[in-house]
């Protein structure tokens, strides 16, 4: 991790890119955990990753997002520049579009449902793109998109290790359920990120989509996630039914979600906002398949 700040940012700016010397610069309210985000006048972001393993997104989103952006209907960042690796930050970072919007919550969403068929319409028009020169999953965009068993070993040291809360033979049963399908269609693109910090709303309803730094192509089943850890049980099944999957599909994307509730769970401080966000996904999968 690194320590980035505004005057950090002032710096890169001012040095890099002269012209926009006089813009203020200032956090944005829900930064992330992958990348610092800094607004750059009232139109621009600045966006730093905040450790080497995320630094080859700089350079997937400059070129695919312009591309993505033609083929989809809400509004995604459009990259401005690209700013070089210094001496006092040694990775890459970017320049980008400001898009309007908040954050998605349950307060600002008008209709779960309503809000499931226009996710779900936003990530077909992302997997009808032709994908030719598309990243793969892999290393670089942690696997998403790419072949869930990687995380096999992971997933199955954190069910030991949170046997005194859940069912170690459910918990183990629905994972390999999901390890128990290979995807088989052509790849698609995906976003590989679908989370509500990523999603923006306004006036009740989804209004964009950031955050493309774990996009490439392959199984669009990691991008399903959002089914458990934020929709209902009646929102999910209208989400679904409008991805149009088939079982093994949702199969495999319950393991996706349970994989990374687990370890959000298994790794941080049982009292922190991680923890609990994993503890009540890993609760909403259990309560969906046991019904």
């Amino acid at each position: 991790m690194f320590d980035i700040n505004a005057s950090l940012v002032r710096k890169l700016i001012d040095t890099q890119f002269p012209e926009w010397r006089n813009l203020p610069i200032k956090p944005v309210k829900k930064s992330g955990h992958d990348n610092r985000t800094f607004h750059l006048g009232d139109k621009m972001t600045v966006r730093l990753p905040s450790h080497a393993a995320y630094a080859a997104a700089v350079e997937k989103e400059a070129k695919w997002l312009p591309v993505l952006a033609k083929h989809v209907s809400l509004p995604i960042p459009t990259p401005f520049a690209m700013g070089k690796p210094t001496d006092y930050y040694p990775l890459p970072w970017s320049v980008n579009s400001w898009l309007s919007g908040d954050t998605v919550e349950y307060s600002n969403i008008a209709d779960l449902c309503e809000f499931a068929v226009d996710l779900a319409s936003f990530l077909k028009e992302l997997e009808s793109v032709p994908v030719f020169g598309g990243t793969p999953a892999g290393v670089q965009n942690f696997h998403r998109g790419g072949d869930l068993s990687v995380y096999d070993l992971q997933t199955r040291e954190s069910i030991k290790n949170v046997r005194d809360l859940w069912d170690e033979k459910l918990l183990t049963e629905i994972w390999e359920l999901a390890l128990s399908t290979k995807y088989k269609d052509k790849p698609v693109w995906v976003h590989g990120d679908v989370a509500i910090g990523n999603l923006l709303s306004q006036n009740g309803r989804l209004c964009g989509v950031i955050d493309f730094g774990t996009m490439g192509v392959g199984d669009p089943s990691s991008d399903l996630v959002i089914g458990w850890n934020f929709l209902d049980e009646k929102s999910r099944n209208v989400f679904f039914t409008a991805m149009g999957f088939d079982n093994d599909t949702i199969n495999r994307a319950r393991g996706w979600c349970l994989w990374k509730a687990l370890i959000t769970y298994d790794w941080n401080e049982k009292d922190s906002d991680l923890a609990i966000w994993g503890k009540k996904a890993v609760g909403e999968v259990v309560k969906e398949y046991r019904a």
